[in-house]
């Protein structure tokens, strides 16, 4: 079965730069999804089922916090692996984040081979 990871940015830039690190895993079977506002992430959480989501936590229509609630704690999808991105590396906003069920932080601007590595390693590719 492939996998499935979510890029959700309001920045198209943030997008293009996380395509361009991510879509060395497409060889190996990794679909790309993108979204670029918390609604539309939402809704591609909800149909498409990725196993990974990079999700902004500063997004219009429904920020990243508020779509990691929703996923985790209201529709229980237990085995999509969120990874908050932000440009605010606050320790309280770190905290709000794994509360909401982050699995993990990562803080903008990231380092590409981090993201790469860390995606293979959640993905098992």
């Amino acid at each position: 079965m492939d996998k499935k990871i979510l890029i959700a940015d309001d920045e198209a830039n943030i997008r293009i730069l996380m395509e361009q690190v991510l879509e060395k895993l497409e060889d190996e079977g990794v679909e790309l999804l993108i979204a670029k506002n918390g609604k539309e992430a939402l809704a591609t959480i909800e149909g498409e089922k990725p196993d990974l989501v990079f999700l902004d936590m500063m997004m219009p229509k429904m920020n990243g916090l508020d779509v990691c609630r929703t996923v985790k704690q209201e529709l229980k999808i237990p085995d999509v692996y969120i990874i908050m991105l932000t440009a605010k590396g606050q320790e309280d906003d770190k905290e709000k984040g794994l509360q909401m069920g982050a699995d993990l932080y990562m803080t903008k601007p990231f380092r590409p081979k981090a993201v790469l590595e860390k995606s293979r390693e959640v993905l098992g590719v």
